[in-house]
């Protein structure tokens, strides 16, 4: 027969256990599939940019703002602010339409537009990004419209004619969807000025081939589950700790581009990380 000391020492060992049952961890399950960021499953992931997706030219309608030779916006609607003139955009960007926007997640993709019609334009096609939303009391030029910037815009025309191209008012224009091309740029993570251990936020920048994203996993240091995040606003992906517990770094992070290729940056904001601090990763798609 077992003595009272053995019972109070089971009774302790099981209300122990349930204790730490209760206590809700940092980590979150997620049934998706971790990937591996092996320099041989960037190169796997690195697809030919489907047909589906466009591959000829569309009709549309084309305008610009802000200063003749400027970059439009400082980053508008999907967050780039201080960017847009910088490489690898260099103001080569333009505000999308509802149709090209998409409430944000049209953020980041990459078009080839061309002019004909007005004796300015050249015809050769120039690329741009969409950085920024363009309202519908401007934008409802056809089903897709792009308000330029003053340097996009001018680039559509002949050599000496960008004022007069300038001065067309709306443009009809040819457009497609392309992959973007940055140059060698690695894919940026920019933390909100508003984080904190609680509550991250980032805009994510600079993803080559798709260019937008359809979604974000995050995973917190010490986990081996991922966690998705919610957007945010335009390029800016956010998450809350569930848990009462602060948000562990360092964090790994799992981007899913528009035609759902996966590229996995471990360590992409380290530990120590500070709010409005920006990121640079050693990867692209």
């Amino acid at each position: 027969m077992a003595s009272p000391s053995t019972f109070r020492f089971a009774q302790v060992a099981i209300l122990s256990i349930l204790s730490l049952l209760a206590i809700p961890t940092s980590c979150y399950e997620d049934p998706e599939p971790t990937f591996t960021d092996s320099p041989q499953n960037y190169t796997s992931r690195r697809q030919t940019w489907a047909v589906s997706r466009g591959s000829g030219w569309l009709p549309g309608g084309a305008t610009w703002y802000g200063s003749p030779y400027g970059a439009g916006s400082d980053g508008g609607a999907c967050g780039y602010q201080g960017a847009v003139s910088q490489r690898p955009f260099s103001s080569m960007i333009a505000a999308g339409g509802a149709s090209l926007f998409k409430s944000g997640k049209g953020c980041g993709a990459c078009y080839q537009i061309k002019c004909s019609g007005n004796r300015a334009c050249s015809g050769r096609p120039v690329t741009v990004t969409i950085t920024d939303s363009c309202p519908d009391g401007i934008c409802n030029a056809g089903p897709a419209h792009f308000d330029m910037s003053g340097t996009a815009f001018g680039a559509l025309a002949n050599r000496g004619m960008a004022d007069r191209l300038r001065a067309a008012g709306i443009l009809n224009i040819k457009y497609k969807r392309v992959p973007c091309k940055y140059n060698g740029a690695r894919i940026a993570f920019k933390v909100d000025a508003g984080s904190n251990p609680y509550y991250l936020a980032v805009l994510i920048a600079y993803q080559e081939g798709d260019g937008d994203l359809s979604a974000v996993h995050i995973m917190e240091s010490g986990c081996k589950s991922w966690t998705p995040m919610q957007q945010s606003w335009g390029a800016v992906w956010k998450l809350n700790s569930n848990t009462g517990k602060p948000l562990r770094a360092p964090f790994a992070v799992r981007l899913t581009s528009g035609t759902g290729k996966v590229l996995v940056v471990r360590n992409a904001i380290p530990a120590g990380w500070s709010a409005g601090s920006t990121y640079q990763s050693a990867v692209n798609y």
